[in-house]
């Protein structure tokens, strides 16, 4: 792993989407490395007790701000995560989320020029779409609907890395940027409609689990640490390596298969039951690792039996509050 030789000490470093999912994990690790850590979120998809346990520490700040205003800050390191994720959030106010994407861009990337701070850009394996390859390199173009209900993330996500490279031609600025496939673990939403929440409260109130389709298509599911291990490997590593890097698990897991595993680790009633696919679903959803693997030394060490073992006891622990 080639890492930045100005790395030494840790930097103040910002978090857009800090109070999410990833975000707030994110922040946690870095806090336990000892970076100052700013922590910026509008709360559309997030929620205040992600980061509820983080407020008291001296190196963690917070704001309150969405970042399709410009945001003036003194600041090392910049972690662009903030955008809804799930297509159930995502496709609520479609506008709003390619301004997102595409605004958030354009003002964390000056932000990034202002400061002179690397930065980090949480793109999609979305951009890849209905993927005609497998597994997805990351020199594939995709195969993707830019007039679908999916569009506004997709393409949004598509513009901003556009707008990543251009920085980086144009000026110069150090720029990394990471294509996150399906990620799980604790502090996931409830109602955010991804098949692992979805399968875990469905199975934990023993109703039935809705499987798209025939359950044959396919993903692969990243343990939330390994994941935050490998964004933070990425932003760690020389200034000519700016990516995209795929991150994700590489291991293929049926839809029908999942849903037998969380019914057996919760101990559930629940049936499996079928419904027709979702418009641009894809089949498949598998990332090609190898520029992660010889780039970060980027191996994902979770079993899905064990990060799911977590993720339930997580649910289990919030609905018994």
């Amino acid at each position: 792993m080639a890492i930045d030789p100005a790395f030494a000490s840790p930097e103040r470093t910002l978090v857009t989407g800090g109070a999410g999912f990833l975000g707030s994990h994110l922040c946690e690790r870095l806090l336990a490395e000892g970076h100052e850590v700013l922590c910026v979120d509008n709360f559309y998809t997030s929620r205040r007790s992600n980061i509820a346990h983080l407020l008291e520490q001296a190196s963690f700040e917070f704001t309150r701000h969405d970042i399709t205003f410009p945001l003036y800050v003194e600041i090392g390191e910049i972690y662009n995560l903030a955008c809804p994720a799930s297509p159930i959030h995502y496709q609520r106010d479609p506008v709003q989320t390619t301004k997102t994407s595409v605004m958030g861009a354009i003002n964390m990337l000056g932000l990034a020029k202002r400061t002179g701070a690397k930065i980090l850009q949480a793109s999609t394996s979305e951009v890849y779409g209905d993927p005609t390859e497998h597994p997805q390199r990351e020199s594939y173009r995709g195969n993707v609907n830019f007039l679908g209900p999916r569009a506004c993330y997709d393409e949004g996500k598509r513009c901003a890395e556009t707008l990543f490279f251009d920085y980086r031609r144009q000026v110069n600025l150090r720029i990394k940027v990471a294509r996150i496939f399906n990620t799980y673990g604790p502090r996931m939403r409830p109602d955010d409609g991804r098949v692992v929440s979805n399968f875990i409260v469905r199975a934990l109130r023993n109703e039935p689990l809705v499987v798209s389709g025939d359950g044959s298509q396919t993903r692969s599911f990243c343990y939330v640490d390994d994941l935050i291990g490998g964004l933070i490997r990425l932003m760690r590593t020389a200034d000519g390596i700016t990516g995209p890097i795929n991150l994700g698990n590489a291991e293929e897991v049926p839809i029908r298969e999942l849903a037998e595993m969380v019914i057996r680790l919760t101990g559930s009633r629940s049936k499996v039951v079928y419904q027709p696919l979702p418009v641009d679903d894809p089949l498949q959803r598998c990332p090609d690792l190898t520029r992660a693997q010889e780039l970060l030394d980027y191996r994902p060490s979770v079993p899905l039996s064990e990060g799911l073992r977590r993720t339930i006891e997580d649910f289990r622990e919030r609905f018994d509050r």
